[in-house]
This record gives structure tokens, C-alpha cells and sequence, in this order.
């Protein structure tokens, strides 16, 4: 019989390498809490004295940071039990190694001299026997002057290494969040009742020595001046402030003898924040993570943005997944997570992950303020800066219209888009004054910008009749000829430059930006599609100098509304919800546009970057806008709003202009004679006019017997009258 061979013994260990790890980390919190309680004088007793004894003279001075590193390490250990372990790279490791080890040796150098250096580390004094081993090496190599240029060096190189995520701009800001907290500390904290306010700029703050003398001997009362609020004094000549919209209660520009008084940022409402609760956001990365490795392939939930319309999980897959398999599993993912529709962007521009864009359950609404009141906002030093919305990561978004310089909008009914051009306008409302800027508003619907009409920024009535808006493509284009031959004159290659040579005392004045905004483009096409087209196109590619902007709207994103034409001339784009991808193609080049949620959910396109941004565009009420208009047509402002300017008076006789005063009557008479007959079309192709001027020109050479009369009431060909009193 075959010998059975003998069982093999478990030589299981005595503990597993998990308790092991989480003992450990126990054990290193409790050294480092009794560490710092014995440097405190906290706990007393002989081990206590003894293991304090040799940390002061193996690290000296430096045993203040031993405590807290054993507990962040400890924090650590039970992080990674828990699976959430901190994105802690090597480089910071390296980083904070490297600082403890330049930090110990500068405290021995300044302890004593470095013949007294040993004393020194028994005593527990300096960097310790660290910092003496370390700083006796380099000094006998370099030198002192040397050790210290090699210790700054290797401090910076270790702070880099530390910093290596954070960008300059991100450290700017912490600064100086700082220090407005420590100068609000200062003030209002240590001296409350002697505290000297500092001018609307935010310089200067009063020192302790002179509020002292000013408790001691305080300062004979002044004469009584009238009372005034802080001024932000905005000229053509110096650049307008960036905190303009949000000074104080009354904020004034001044121009010349007039002045305006900027709304204060109090007008606008302020929008509550929705979050995710933190036990949603892991069951919807479990799910997405098990639902891909169903599928098979594999990847890891490595970031989560939140933003007021979806969160963006980025997935950073494994090595050797392509990324098409991702975006091919979009709608497998979408009934998981029950949530439709989701978009995938693959891969997100300037990181390594693919972002997978759920809807929220509840969507916040981004007030205009809440972009406002924003350092992003404060950064862009323009008078045409748009506050767009946030982005899937909540961050405010901000766009600058002279350098788009046009805008084209576009989405299905009822997606935002109206609510996208009025949150224009009221930003635009908020920073500037009528003598910076005008407006130009075409709304064919007749409910949208009617609210403007006696705003003193409006060139005049906001236009609703179609028949009306090729007059004012003409004075808008007149006007751009008019300012190229004023920089001409004065040598001045753009609007900026033209205002800063200005002289008030030849009666020159500064030229305000006009931004002309249309609703509806597709009643215009409809009614005038070549003249309507021609003026745009050329407008849009001639009027960027002269600080004439365009901001098209349309809710028919075909290729007989958004021409090939046009597109090209309005490189910056927003596309709300839309029916289909062909749209999205039309209006972005590209489909996604079909996925979005509606209600302000938009895809951004900038003039400078081809890459698309998902944006929850800023919402503005009614009441807002309502309070805008009172703002500005109210007692509060010096400048009545019945004063228009002389270009109000042209556009308006351009407007009201007679058929006898149509300069191509004597054209079209020529014309019909030519060809012996007659015809709105035939007008409309030779003389590249609109079919209301077409049809008025008809009317009038039938009423001075130049054509016959229609026979069937239609607009067929008629009939040229050879009358001798035909040619009057």
C-alpha cells in the first residue's frame, strides 16, 4: 500500500501584517501624544525624562517636529487601513525628509560656533548630534559661506518638491487671503476701538505707536465735512477697477461734468449651494467602477468634481484599456447608475483620466453674484467681462468679450438661452457706465428685451420689427467706417488706443463700445437672408478694432440660419440643449450638445482654445433685471435718460426714412426698363435688397405708373408702362 505522505503543518505567523500595521500605528500615535505632553511639562517620570533626553540631543531644537511626524505617520497607517490612503507622492516624502534635515542643521549653525558644536549637541541644544554631524561634514568641505548658500538651496529645491501641485496663482491667492486676514485681525481684533479704516484701495493700516498717541493725546476735532462715501473713479484714460461692481454701498464712475453711480453688488440675489452627501458620491464610484469591470475593463475612481448641474468622476484606467471601450459602455453606465443622459469626456484636457459626467439629483441654480464676487471675475481687467457660470468642478468661469470678439448662442426652446443674454447684459449693467458702453437690442419675439427700453445705455428702442434691423446693420456699419477714419486721423490702431489719445479740450470724446445684441436670427434670415448675412459677416470681421462687438442668438442652429459664413467669423460659441446631433454639429462641430440637461446646462466654446467646457450658466430673475432698469432710469443718477445722443437721432431718421427717400428708386426704374418687366424677386437678385424694401420700391412705381397693377393680386411679373411720365 502507498505510504500517505505526513499533513503539512500551518506556519501561519502570529499576527497578520494588517494588525501588525494597525498596532503599529497605534502605538506610534500614543509615543507621539506622550511626546508632546512631556514637552509640555504635562507628564512626568523617568522613561518619560529619559526618552525626552534622547530626542533633544539627537534632533536638539528639532524634537518640537519629531511628535507631530510620528502622529501623521501613525494618521497615515490608518488611512490605508481604510482604504483612503492620501495622494502623498515620493516628491513630498522627499520634500518634507530634506526640510527636517536643511531645518536641523540651520538650528545648530545658529546655536554656536562650530568649534562648539558637540557641547552644544550634548546639551540638546541647536539641531542636536543630526545637526552637528551633518554641519561639521559640509563645513569641513565647503566652508561656512558655502554651507549656507548649499542649505538655502536645498530648502528651495525641497519646498518645490513639497509644492510641485500647486500653481504660483493658487499661492498668490493663499498669500494674500492671509494677509487680509491678519490685517482684519490687526484692526478690528488687538485695537476695536481705535481702528483707522483704510481707503476704498485697501492700503494702508494704521500702526500700533500712533494709535497709542492718539489714546494719549487725542487729535483736536476736525471741521465738520459733508459726508462722503468711497468713489471708484473710472476714466477712459486709466484702466476701470476690477472691484468696481462690488464697492461699497454707492459706487461712482466719473466722466467729465456727468456722473453715474454704479448699482452695488447687493442688487443681485445670492444662490444656495446643493452638495452630494458623501455616502452617495461612494455608492455611485462603486457602482461605476463594478459595472466597467462586469464589462471587463478595469479602472479606479481616482477624483470626483462636484458642480451645480453633475459631478464629473474622473477614471483613470489601467494600463493597456483603450479609452474607446470606456466611451463605447456610455449607455451600460447609464442604467446603472440609473441617471440619464451622462456624457463621457475622453480624456478630460490637461489630465490623465476620462470623465464620466453624471447628472445631479438636485440642480443649483449659479446666481449672477455668486460669479461675480469672485477673484476670477476681479482678475479680468475688462469692461466687456462676462460672468459665463461654473464649471463641472464648481469653479466660476469668466470670459472677456473683446477678445472673443463676437458671440454666437444657440439651443433648442426653452434651454436658456434668453436667460444667457440677459445675465449678459446685467453683468454688463453692473460695470459699466452709459458713457462706456451702448447698446444695440434686436428681440423679434418682443418678451425678452423689451424690459431695457429707457436704460440710458440703449442706443435706442429696442427694435422689434424686423423690416427695422437692416437700417440698423447700416448705421452700425456706417459707424465702424466713421471710427476706422477717426484712428486713422489720430494714428491710433484700435478703440483703447483712440481713448487714450483723446483731448477733452479740442472737444474730443472718448468712443463708447456698442454691443450689438440680436435674439432671434432666424426671423432675420428669414426675411433678408443675403443683405442680413453680408452685414453681419462684415461687421464680424472688421468691427473688432472699433470696439463693436456682435452677441447672435438663434433657436434654429440649421445650416440656412448659422452659414458656413458666420460660423467662421464668430470663433467663440455657446450651445445650449438641442434637438439632435446634427445641430451640435452645426453649431460646435461636434455632437454632445443633444446630451446636455437643459435649463442653463451649456457647452462653451472659446475663441482661443478648440477644447469644449461644460458649463451651468449664471441665472438672472425677473426682479433682478427690474431692479437693474430702476437703477438706472431712477432719481439716483445726475443724467436724465431722456437725453439721447446725436447717433440715437440718425439711426432713428434711418428708421423712419420714406420710400421716396430710397436711394434705389432711380436704380430699380432702370432696372425694370432694362429687363421690360417687373418683380419683387427681381429686385431682391439684381439689387441684393430685402423683399420689404423690394416690395415697397413695387409700390411705388405702381404708383407713379412705371409698372402696371397686379392682375391676380400675387406679386408675378408685371407689366413696364412706356409712358412718357414714367421716367419721373
Amino acid at each position: 500500500m502507498p505510504q500517505k505522505r505526513p499533513r503539512k503543518q500551518d506556519r501561519s505567523r502570529f499576527l497578520d501584517l494588517n494588525l501588525q500595521q494597525e498596532i503599529a500605528a497605534v502605538l506610534l500615535f500614543a509615543l507621539g501624544g506622550l511626546t508632546i505632553a512631556g514637552l509640555l511639562s504635562l507628564a512626568q517620570g523617568d522613561l518619560v525624562v529619559a526618552w525626552l533626553q534622547l530626542l533633544r540631543r539627537l534632533f536638539g531644537w528639532g524634537v518640537i517636529a519629531v511628535a507631530p511626524a510620528m502622529m501623521a505617520v501613525a494618521a497615515i497607517l490608518l488611512l490605508q487601513r481604510l482604504d483612503r490612503r492620501p495622494d502623498l507622492h515620493w516628491e513630498i516624502i522627499i520634500g518634507l525628509a530634506g526640510l527636517f534635515v536643511v531645518g536641523e542643521t540651520f538650528l545648530h549653525l545658529l546655536a554656536g560656533p562650530p568649534a562648539q558644536g558637540l557641547p552644544v549637541a550634548e546639551a540638546g541644544e541647536g539641531g542636536g548630534y543630526l545637526g552637528y554631524l551633518i554641519s561639521q561634514a559640509l563645513i569641513a568641505g565647503l566652508g561656512e559661506l558655502g554651507t549656507a548658500l548649499l542649505l538655502i538651496a536645498l530648502g528651495v529645491i525641497c519646498v518645490i518638491l513639497v509644492f510641485h501641485n500647486v500653481s504660483l496663482a493658487e499661492v498668490q491667492e493663499w498669500s494674500r487671503r492671509l494677509g487680509q486676514w491678519v490685517r482684519e485681525v490687526w484692526d478690528y481684533k488687538l485695537f476695536p476701538r481705535f481702528t483707522v479704516r483704510r481707503p476704498a484701495g485697501g492700503a494702508g493700516v494704521g500702526r500700533p505707536l500712533d494709535k497709542l498717541k492718539q489714546m494719549v493725546n487725542p487729535p483736536p476735532p476736525a471741521a465738520k465735512e459733508p459726508e462722503s462715501r468711497p468713489l471708484i473713479v473710472s476714466r477712459y484714460n486709466e484702466p476701470l477697477s476690477p472691484h468696481t461692481p462690488t464697492t461699497g454701498p454707492v459706487s461712482k464712475v466719473l466722466r467729465g461734468s456727468q456722473e453715474w453711480k454704479l448699482p452695488p453688488i447687493e442688487i443681485l440675489s445670492e444662490s444656495a449651494d446643493l452638495e452630494l452627501s458623501q455616502a452617495e458620491i461612494r455608492n455611485r464610484v462603486r457602482i461605476i467602477e463594478e459595472t466597467l469591470e462586469s464589462f471587463g475593463v478595469h479602472g479606479r475612481v481616482v477624483e470626483v468634481s462636484q458642480g451645480p448641474t453633475v459631478t464629473q468622476f474622473g477614471l483613470r484606467p489601467d494600463v493597456g484599456v483603450k479609452v474607446s471601450r470606456v466611451t463605447a459602455l456610455e449607455k451600460d453606465l447609464s442604467l446603472a447608475l440609473a441617471a440619464s443622459p451622462i456624457r463621457i469626456e475622453a480624456p478630460v484636457p490637461g489630465k490623465s483620466i476620462i470623465g464620466i459626467e453624471v447628472p445631479n439629483s438636485d440642480v443649483a441654480l449659479v446666481s449672477l453674484r455668486s460669479v461675480m464676487d469672485t477673484a476670477a471675475f476681479r482678475k479680468v481687467k475688462s469692461r466687456l467681462r462676462i460672468a459665463l457660470g461654473q464649471d463641472v468642478a464648481g469653479q466660476p468661469v469668466v470670459a472677456d468679450l473683446t477678445t472673443m470678439p463676437h458671440l454666437l448662442i444657440a439651443g433648442a426652446t426653452g434651454s436658456g438661452k434668453s436667460v444667457c443674454i440677459n445675465s449678459i447684459i446685467c453683468c454688463f449693467l453692473m460695470q459699466c457706465t452709459p458713457d462706456e458702453l451702448r447698446f444695440l437690442m434686436v428681440d423679434p419675439k418682443m418678451v425678452e428685451l423689451t424690459n431695457y427700453n429707457g436704460i440710458p445705455h440703449l442706443l435706442g428702442p429696442v427694435i422689434t420689427d424686423v423690416e427695422k434691423v437692416i437700417g440698423a446693420l447700416k448705421w452700425t456699419t456706417r459707424e465702424m467706417e466713421r471710427r476706422y477714419k477717426l484712428f486713422n486721423e489720430s494714428g491710433a490702431r484700435n478703440i483703447e488706443a483712440y481713448n487714450k489719445k483723446v483731448n477733452r479740450r479740442r472737444g474730443e470724446e472718448p468712443l463708447p463700445y456698442i454691443v450689438f445684441i440680436i435674439d432671434e436670427l432666424a426671423d432675420l434670415m428669414m426675411a433678408s437672408p443675403d443683405e442680413v448675412e453680408r452685414r453681419i459677416c462684415r461687421l464680424a470681421q472688421m468691427a473688432r478694432a472699433t470696439g463693436i462687438h456682435l452677441v447672435i442668438a438663434t433657436q434654429r442652429p440649421s445650416v440656412d440660419v448659422v452659414t458656413g459664413l458666420i460660423k467662421a467669423n464668430f470663433p467663440a460659441r455657446i450651445s445650449f440643449a438641442v434637438v439632435s446631433g446634427v445641430d451640435s454639429r452645426v453649431i460646435l462641430d461636434m455632437v454632445g450638445a443633444e446630451k446636455l440637461l437643459g435649463r442653463g446646462d451649456m457647452l462653451y466654446m472659446a475663441s482661443d482654445s478648440s477644447a469644449i467646457v461644460r458649463l451651468q450658466g449664471t441665472f438672472v430673475s425677473d426682479k433682478e433685471i427690474d431692479d437693474l432698469v430702476r437703477w438706472w432710469t431712477g432719481k439716483n443718477q445726475t443724467e436724465t435718460v431722456a437725453t439721447q445722443p446725436p447717433l440715437w437721432t440718425d439711426l432713428a431718421q434711418e428708421q423712419q426714412a420714406t420710400p421716396e427717400e430710397d436711394p434705389l428708386y432711380q436704380e430699380a426704374v432702370r432696372l425694370v426698363k432694362e429687363h421690360q418687366r417687373a418683380s419683387t424677386s427681381l429686385l431682391q437678385r439684381r439689387l441684393r435688397i430685402g423683399y420689404s424694401r423690394a416690395a415697397r420700391l413695387m409700390d411705388l412705381m405702381e404708383e407713379r405708373g412705371v409698372i402696371g397693377p397686379a392682375t391676380d393680386g400675387s406679386s408675378r411679373t408685371r407689366q413696364v408702362m412706356n409712358q412718357p411720365g414714367a421716367d419721373s
